[in-house]
């Protein structure tokens, strides 16, 4: 090659080094900025993941929380409402108790009033009275006229049925043809005023006190026999085989 040749050659052979070296810079330039790009991305991508991770775990725990908040407060509630359904249960096993033992009050007296009120309220001049096997022997005598003399309606017959009634004790009052019934027995008197006192005790205690009573081991004490059975006002008569 002769001197002519070669210093153009040479100079061509620079340039396209030196357009190689810039060409490869422009791409290393790129494929750094391409990584710096994509480190960005991914960490933007971890700081969401973990942002969205962290709210998902929050709101987690937070419906965890209410639910077992509201469990406590069910749970409270049912242990509540079982403490005070015992203390009205004892109440009223003990009401039935002190009633069928006659305790406070003239029971003959109770049982002619009990008739006589059931008279009051019933049509007709003839009627009988329903008393349990024991009671007939013991204060049947005189009964019917000592409550038609209380009733004072003229022309009123009442009579002592001479079989007894399956009752524990009060007495039930039907008509002559068997129309009407009204059963005036202690247990139904109790049954027909026990949801006043269940309501009256609520008032007294607001229930979440009568809870308070239970868990000192102390119960409301029962209204009188003679209030309960003076309270436990008769329905209405009705046909003869259906309930009272």
């Amino acid at each position: 090659m002769t001197a002519t040749n070669a210093g153009p050659q040479q100079a061509l052979r620079e340039e396209i080094i030196a357009d190689a070296k810039l060409h490869a810079e422009r791409v290393l330039g790129h494929a750094r900025q391409e990584a710096r790009n994509l480190r960005e991305k991914s960490r933007q991508e971890i700081e969401k993941d973990t942002r969205e991770r962290l709210e998902a775990a929050r709101r987690d725990a937070e419906n965890r929380r209410e639910l077992l908040l509201a469990s406590v407060i069910l749970e409270a509630a049912r242990r509540r409402g079982a403490r005070t359904e015992a203390v009205l249960q004892g109440v009223l096993d003990e009401a039935r108790r002190r009633i069928l033992a006659r305790e406070g009050f003239d029971y003959r007296e109770a049982v002619v009033r009990f008739a006589a009120e059931a008279l009051g309220r019933m049509e007709g001049a003839s009627f009988v009275l329903q008393l349990s096997d024991a009671d007939r022997q013991a204060i049947g005598a005189g009964l019917a006229e000592e409550v038609c003399r209380r009733v004072g309606r003229e022309g009123l017959q009442v009579a002592v049925d001479g079989a007894g009634a399956k009752i524990d004790g009060g007495v039930i009052v039907r008509d002559a043809e068997g129309r009407q019934v009204w059963d005036n027995s202690l247990l139904a008197r109790l049954g027909r005023f026990w949801p006043i006192l269940r309501r009256e005790i609520g008032d007294r205690t607001s229930l979440a006190g009568t809870a308070e009573h239970v868990g000192r081991g102390a119960a409301p004490a029962p209204e009188s026999p003679r209030a309960m059975l003076e309270a436990g006002a008769a329905p209405r008569p009705t046909d003869a085989g259906k309930e009272s």
